[in-house]
């Protein structure tokens, strides 16, 4: 079926939408409660009705006697009732419907595959643009559209996100929103039997307010299609995909969670290379590299200034960035001859990378400034210890960091050590906010810094 993008717009940013069968705790009204348009609700249950209406939403006994033209349908019927409504969406005309109803082919069913089958044929017969089933449908915080009711609203970030598992999606854009990557739009779409991850990925990249794509896929239809669409929107815009099912054990869980057929690794992690995408094997990895697309400038190199740890930290830190594909080389020798004009060696060192110790804590911005200027460093990256800075310290480097960013190529990324304590987690989190929105990325993790730098210098190559 022939994707019509102006639909795909009304269904992402519509003035109207209609839940179609939501009962028990309402989660699907409850969910829109601050969507900007007109919402409105189709049920028939007189009992179900009296808490809808108790909502102040209007409720219809049928899609067909709604008065306002329909942007996007909210279907969370039974599977025997799912063709019904599919057909009141054709005759009314509807630019889009979700169906979060389940129990098609992920049942692996006789049963379920055929009524799959039935319903996809109704809808590209139709043109009708169908999201699911087996989905949670739509994210968009700006247009206060949620999937879930712990998501946010009104906050919209940089990045598109599409995800096969509904679940996913709906954790994934509130971790992320918690380290700083907010969500543009995002959509999970389930067993994808009319709309699939390619036709969302080729959406996304005309999207203006999408910066940069996020993918978790279990499985692909059609792989020819995907790579050519995935290496065409990757000279517009970075895509990241994590990839569900690597493993056999993994793979015989896709099989049943969403019907898809799994790839071999080996083969996926390069057909993704090959296109210009990054690989993320974790969900950490894939909001770190996010967050390194949207924060830092180009990577250009791969050799890495680090600064602000201790002596047993700046070897295992050194280990890990060179683990991760990153070299920490040896500074110049004017780097060196101005250290060696002030620096206190006592417990310290200025090798990369440098370990200020105690005696030269006073000094940090100075050093900072100085490594960044170094010809052999094309990174800078700063290790913030909370335990060895006081408050009026801490304000300090943070004006620093911020200072150096506005005037530097060089990207710029700060890893905080993390000590799990009530008065850790207050004052980690306003350091965070502070660096985040001046566009310095900060990561808890040596690793997850170091993969994330590394992730993003390998699309500059």
């Amino acid at each position: 079926m022939n994707v019509d993008f102006s639909k795909l717009d009304r269904a992402f940013n519509p003035r109207s939408i209609v839940v179609v069968g939501d009962k028990d705790e309402l989660r699907w009204l409850r969910c829109q409660g601050e969507f900007k348009g007109n919402l409105y609700s189709v049920q028939v249950n007189p009992e179900t009705i009296k808490r809808i209406e108790a909502l102040g939403v209007k409720n219809y006994t049928s899609l067909l006697d709604v008065p306002d033209p329909i942007d996007l349908v909210i279907v969370a019927v039974s599977r025997a009732l799912a063709s019904r409504i599919l057909d009141d969406c054709i005759r009314k005309k509807v630019a889009a419907v979700h169906f979060f109803t389940s129990g098609f082919s992920e049942t692996a069913t006789a049963e379920g595959i055929k009524e799959e089958k039935a319903l996809a044929e109704k809808a590209k017969q139709a043109g009708m643009h169908l999201i699911g089933p087996n989905c949670v449908g739509i994210f968009n915080p700006g247009a206060g559209i949620k999937q879930g009711l712990d998501q946010y609203v009104g906050t919209g970030g940089a990045v598109g996100f599409i995800s096969q598992s509904g679940d996913i999606a709906q954790v994934f854009s509130i971790k992320a929103h918690l380290e700083g990557v907010d969500i543009a739009k995002s959509v999970s779409f389930g067993n994808g039997i009319v709309l699939e991850s390619t036709d969302f990925l080729e959406y996304f990249a005309d999207d203006p307010s999408i910066k940069v794509i996020g993918m978790y896929l279990e499985g692909i239809k059609d792989g020819k299609r995907f790579l050519r669409v995935l290496k065409e929107v990757t000279r517009k815009k970075p895509v990241v995909i994590w990839k569900g099912g690597r493993t056999e054990e993994g793979n015989r869980a896709v099989a049943s969670h969403t019907g898809s057929l799994a790839l071999s690794k080996n083969i996926w992690d390069a057909a993704v290379k090959q296109c210009g995408a990054i690989n993320a094997a974790t969900e950490d990895e894939l909001i770190d590299t996010l967050k390194a697309v949207i924060f830092l400038p180009p990577v250009r190199g791969n050799r890495v200034g680090i600064v602000g740890g201790s002596g047993g930290q700046s070897v295992v830190i050194a280990d890990i960035f060179a683990e991760a594909g990153l070299k920490v080389p040896i500074l110049t020798d004017e780097t060196y001859e101005q250290f060696a004009s002030f620096f206190k060696l006592v417990g310290a060192s200025y090798r990369n990378p440098i370990d200020q110790g105690g005696t030269n804590r006073a000094e940090i911005t100075r050093i900072i400034d100085i490594l960044e200027r170094d010809a052999n460093v094309d990174n800078v990256v700063f290790l913030f210890s909370t335990r060895h800075f006081d408050a009026k310290q801490t304000d300090d480097i943070i004006e620093s960091l911020v200072n150096l960013k506005a005037r530097t190529a060089k990207p710029l990324m700060t890893i905080i050590e993390a000590y799990f304590s009530p008065q850790w987690v207050e004052q980690v989190g306003a350091i965070i906010q502070k660096l985040q929105s001046a566009g310095i990325p900060v990561y808890l993790n040596y690793r997850r810094g170091a993969r994330a730098l590394h992730n993003v210098w390998s699309l500059s190559r």
